[in-house]
C-alpha cells in the first residue's frame, strides 16, 4: 500500500514526523459523511491536516479512526470540535488530484477516544474499540425480522436501488453487522447517523433502526403518490393537447374552424364594430395577432383574452343623445325634492350652460350636507332630467391608488380601475358618474387614491385618462361628474379645487312633514302591502316622531320609523285584528317604544351656571349645555368632556376675560381667588372642539359668579376676544335649525354672521327671535336673568351701580 501511494501521489517520504504510537490512531475529522462497521465508501480530502493525517495512514500502513465534527462549518477542527465515538477504518485506495484527495475507505469497528495526543501535525488519539454483543434472543430475531420487512418494503419504493440489496439484506444473520448495514445506507439526517454508532445494545440498536425506517417509509410513501399524481396530471394535460392538435387538423381538413378560430373571429368582428380610436384599435390588432400565434393552454392566453374583451367592450364610440329641457328638469327636480331651492337653481343653471354650450368644459358639482338629506338621489334626478345612464361609485374606505387607476397586466388577477368598470356598466360614453362619499377616502401603502382622482376630475386632463390595465387612453370628458361628502374639511384640498361645492344643509320641521307626507309615507306603504285606506298616519303622528324621536338633518330615521308603524299597520290586519289602523301620538310609545329625545332645555338652565350653545356636527346642528360650578381650591381651571384643544383655550379666555371684569360685574375675586372653577360639556363621551362655544362658556362663568340665571329659552354661538368681542363663526344654518327643533326661541349670533342668516329658511326665521353681538356685554344683557340669593362666598362683594358699572366698561 505504501509502495502504490508513492507511485499515485508523486510524493516523498524522506521527512518523517514523529512516530505514532502503536496503542494510538490518526484521527480523520469528517464533516457530513459517518462510515459505519462493513461499509466502502469514498471520502474528499481537502484540509492540509486532514491530507498530512491520510497520506501519514497509508505511508505507515496504519488504519485511521474517523470522527464527526460536532460543527461542520468549522475549517479546522481540534479535539474538542469533535465527537467521542468513531469508526475505525482502513484505506483501500488513496487518489490525489491538484487540489483535492480521494481516499476509498472501509468500515472495520466502533471505536471510543480514551484520551487525545499532542505534538503531531495532524490529529491523534489513543483509543478504544467498542464491539456490539452477538447473543441472539427471540427478541433480536424477531426485530431482525421485522427490520428486513422494513427494509424490502423502503427499497421497493427506491426504484434506483438494484436488486442485490434485497438478497444481501436476507443473507445477513448478524444483528450487528444488519443494523450497521442499514444505518450506513438508509437517508437519514447525520446526527440520527450518529446516535446509532453510539449505541452499542444490540436490541436498542434495533429499536432505533425500525423507528428510522418506519419514518422513512411514509416519507417515500407520499413522496411516491404525489410524483404519481404529478405524472397523472402531465400525462393528462400532454393528452389533452394532443387530441386538440389532432381535432384542430380533422377540423381543418373537413373545412371546419375549431373553437379558437371561431373565437379569434368573433374578437376581431368586436374590434370592427368597437368603434375605437386609432390608438386603441392598433393595440387590439396587435394583441389579436399575439393570441392567434399563441397556444390555448398557454399562461397568457386568458389573460391576453380577457384583455381584448375588455378593449372590445367600452363604449369607445357610443354616445346616448342629451336631451336638455330645463322647464322638463325643473319638473323633475321638484318631483323628486322637496325645498332645497337654491342648490335646485345651482343644477338647472348648470344643466342650461350644458344645453347652450355642449362642447364647454362645465364645472364638476360636488354636494355637501348631512346624511339623508337626498345627495345621491339629486344625482338620479340629473340623470333622468338629462336622459343619461346613472352610475354610482362609492369611494367610501377606498385606500388603494389601483381602484380608481387599474392594476398592470403584470399581476395575476389585474382588473380595471373602477371608474372604467363604471363606464363600461353604464355603456356609454356620456353617464352620469357620482363619486360618493368622496370624503371617506384612505390613504394607505399601495398609493393616496384622492391622488388619482386629480385627472378624473380635470377638464384639462380626462379627455386622455389613461388607466394602467388599458395602457391606453380612453376620454371621460363626456361624462357628466358629480361629487357627494358630509364633510368638506376630510377633502383633500387638491381635490376640493377642482369641484364647485354645493352645500346642502338640514331640513326643517316643516320640510320633513312635507317630505314625508309626499314621499316617504307612500314608499313605506308599498313596501308593507298596505293602501292608504288600511293604513292612515296623521301629521300629528309625524310630528311627534320628528320632535321626540328623531334629531337629525336628514329623513333617514323618520322613513324607518314610519316603516315601523306601517309594519304594526301591516301585522294588526294580516292577524284580522283590525281592518284599517289609525295611528295616534298616543300608539307611539308601543310601537316606537319610549320617546329618545325631551326638551330639557327649562330643566338644565334653571340653576346660575349653566347656558346652552349651538354646535355644529356632520348629521347638522345641535345644541349643548355648558355647566360650571365652583369648589374651594386654588383658582384653577378644571375641563372635562372630551374637549379639544381650541376649545379648552376658549374657556381659558372666557374664564381670562371674567376676572379681568370681575369689579365690573361685582364679584370678589379674592374668594374667586380661593375657588376652583369647574366647566363641563355633558355627553362627555362624544369629542367636542372649536371655538364657537366661547360665549355660551363665557355666559356660564358669568352665571355661576354672578348668581343670575341664563334663559332657558336662548342659545348662543360665537367666539370671544380677551378683548370682549364676538366674532364670528361658520354652520349658521345648521345650528339654528338645529336650535329651532330642540325648542329654542331666541338666538344670539355675531353681528358678522348676519349675512349668514339669509340661509335660513324665511319659515325657519319668523319662528325666531335673532340677538346680534358685537361684544359680550351685549350677551349678558339680553340672556341673564335678575340675580338671586347671592353665593355666601361672595357675600362680601357691594353691589356696583349701574353707573359704576358704565365707568367701569369705558375704562
Amino acid at each position: 500500500m505504501a509502495d502504490a501511494f508513492k507511485r499515485e501521489s508523486g510524493t516523498t517520504t524522506d521527512q518523517s514526523p514523529a512516530a505514532v504510537p502503536e496503542d494510538a490512531i490518526i484521527v480523520l475529522p469528517v464533516r457530513s459523511i459517518l462510515l459505519f462497521p462493513g461499509i466502502v465508501l469514498p471520502l474528499t480530502i481537502a484540509r492540509p491536516s486532514s491530507i498530512a493525517a491520510a497520506q501519514e495512514a497509508v505511508r505507515s500502513g496504519r488504519k485511521i479512526g474517523l470522527l464527526l465534527q460536532n460543527d461542520p462549518t468549522v475549517e479546522e477542527p481540534g479535539p474538542e470540535d469533535l465527537r467521542r465515538v468513531g469508526t475505525v477504518a482502513e484505506i483501500l485506495r488513496y487518489v490525489t488530484s491538484e487540489a483535492t484527495h480521494y481516499a476509498i475507505c472501509r468500515g472495520i469497528n466502533r471505536f471510543r477516544v480514551k484520551e487525545f495526543l499532542s505534538g503531531f501535525p495532524y490529529i491523534v488519539a489513543r483509543i478504544e474499540e467498542v464491539g456490539i454483543s452477538e447473543v441472539i434472543t427471540p427478541e433480536v430475531e424477531a426485530r431482525m425480522s421485522l427490520l428486513k420487512m422494513r427494509a424490502r418494503e423502503a427499497i421497493q419504493l427506491l426504484p434506483n436501488l438494484p436488486p442485490e440489496f434485497s438478497a444481501a439484506i436476507e443473507g445477513l444473520d448478524s444483528p450487528s453487522v444488519l443494523a450497521d448495514f442499514l444505518g450506513g445506507i438508509i437517508d437519514i439526517p447525520v446526527g440520527e447517523k450518529q446516535d446509532l454508532l453510539e449505541t452499542f445494545d444490540v436490541t436498542q440498536l434495533l429499536d432505533k433502526l425500525l423507528g428510522l425506517l418506519a419514518k422513512r417509509i411514509q416519507v417515500l410513501q407520499l413522496s411516491k403518490a404525489i410524483s404519481e399524481q404529478t405524472q397523472q396530471t402531465l400525462s393528462s394535460q400532454q393528452r389533452e393537447h394532443i387530441l386538440r392538435e389532432q381535432l384542430r387538423h380533422i377540423q381543418k381538413e373537413l373545412g371546419d374552424d375549431d373553437a379558437k378560430s371561431i373565437e379569434l373571429k368573433e374578437l376581431s368582428d368586436k374590434i370592427d364594430k368597437a368603434g375605437m380610436p386609432k390608438e386603441a384599435e392598433e393595440q387590439a390588432r396587435r394583441e389579436l395577432k399575439r393570441l392567434e400565434r399563441m397556444p390555448e393552454a398557454a399562461a397568457d392566453y386568458g389573460l391576453t383574452r380577457s384583455y381584448l374583451e375588455w378593449l372590445t367592450e367600452l363604449p369607445w364610440s357610443k354616445l346616448d343623445p342629451e336631451q336638455i329641457d330645463i322647464v322638463e328638469a325643473r319638473r323633475i327636480l321638484d318631483d323628486d325634492h322637496y325645498g332645497l331651492e337654491k342648490v335646485k337653481r345651482r343644477i338647472l343653471e348648470h344643466l342650461a350652460v350644458r344645453k347652450l354650450n355642449p362642447e364647454g368644459k362645465s364645472p364638476i358639482l360636488c354636494f355637501v350636507g348631512p346624511p339623508g338629506v337626498g345627495k345621491t338621489s339629486l344625482g338620479q334626478s340629473i340623470a333622468r332630467a338629462t336622459g343619461r345612464k346613472f352610475v354610482r361609485l362609492s369611494l367610501g374606505g377606498v385606500h388603494d391608488e389601483s381602484e380608481i387607476r387599474g392594476h398592470r397586466r403584470t399581476y395575476l388577477g389585474a382588473l380595471p380601475g373602477n371608474v372604467i368598470q363604471s363606464i363600461r356598466k353604464a355603456g356609454t360614453r356620456n353617464p352620469v358618474l357620482m363619486l360618493d362619499e368622496m370624503d371617506k377616502l384612505g390613504a394607505g401603502f399601495h398609493g393616496d387614491p384622492a391622488a388619482a382622482l386629480l385627472e378624473v376630475l380635470d377638464p384639462e386632463q380626462n379627455a386622455a385618462f389613461r388607466d394602467n390595465y388599458l395602457a391606453i387612453p380612453f376620454d371621460l370628458s363626456k361624462v357628466m361628474l358629480i361629487g357627494t361628502a358630509n364633510v368638506i374639511d376630510n377633502i383633500p384640498a387638491a381635490v376640493r379645487d377642482r369641484m364647485e361645492i354645493i352645500e346642502m344643509p338640514g331640513y326643517t320641521e316643516e320640510e320633513k312633514l312635507a317630505i314625508a307626507k309626499r314621499y316617504l309615507l307612500a314608499r313605506q306603504l308599498k313596501s308593507a302591502g298596505l293602501t292608504s285606506e288600511q293604513c292612515e298616519i296623521s301629521d300629528d303622528v309625524v310630528t311627534a316622531i320628528i320632535r321626540n324621536y328623531t334629531r337629525e338633518a336628514g329623513v333617514r330615521n323618520l322613513e324607518r320609523h314610519i316603516g315601523a308603524i306601517c309594519r304594526h299597520a301591516a301585522m294588526r290586519i294580516a292577524e284580522a285584528s283590525v281592518t284599517r289602523f289609525i295611528a295616534a301620538p298616543t300608539d307611539l310609545p308601543a310601537i316606537l317604544g319610549p320617546p329618545r329625545f325631551e326638551q330639557e332645555v327649562a330643566m338644565r338652565t334653571s340653576v346660575p351656571g349653566v347656558a346652552t350653545g349651538l354646535a355644529w356636527t356632520p348629521a347638522g346642528g345641535d345644541i349643548l349645555f355648558v355647566e360650571a360650578t365652583s369648589i374651594p381650591g386654588r383658582g384653577k381651571l378644571i375641563l372635562t368632556g372630551q374637549l379639544g384643544a381650541v376649545m379648552k383655550e376658549s374657556a381659558q379666555a372666557a374664564l381670562s376675560l371674567v376676572k379681568s371684569r370681575a369689579i365690573e360685574f361685582g364679584i370678589d375675586t379674592i374668594a374667586l381667588q380661593k375657588s376652583d372653577v369647574h366647566v363641563h360639556v355633558p355627553a362627555g363621551a362624544i369629542p367636542k372642539d372649536g371655538p364657537s362655544a366661547g360665549v355660551a362658556m363665557f355666559l356660564a362663568l358669568t352665571s355661576l359668579l354672578t348668581r343670575r340665571t341664563v334663559r332657558s329659552d336662548t342659545a348662543m354661538t360665537g367666539e370671544i376676544s380677551l378683548r370682549g368681542l364676538v366674532l364670528p363663526i361658520g354652520g349658521v344654518k345648521e345650528k339654528v335649525l338645529g336650535a329651532l327643533q330642540a325648542g329654542i326661541t331666541t338666538i344670539m349670533l355675531p353681528a358678522r354672521n348676519r349675512r349668514d342668516i339669509e340661509e335660513v329658511p324665511e319659515n325657519a326665521r319668523n319662528r325666531l327671535h335673532f340677538i346680534w353681538l358685537e361684544r359680550v356685554d351685549d350677551a349678558i344683557d339680553a340672556a341673564l336673568n335678575r340675580p338671586q340669593t347671592r353665593d355666601p362666598r361672595f357675600e362680601e362683594t357691594p353691589q356696583v351701580a349701574p353707573a359704576e358699572r358704565q365707568a367701569a366698561r369705558s375704562r
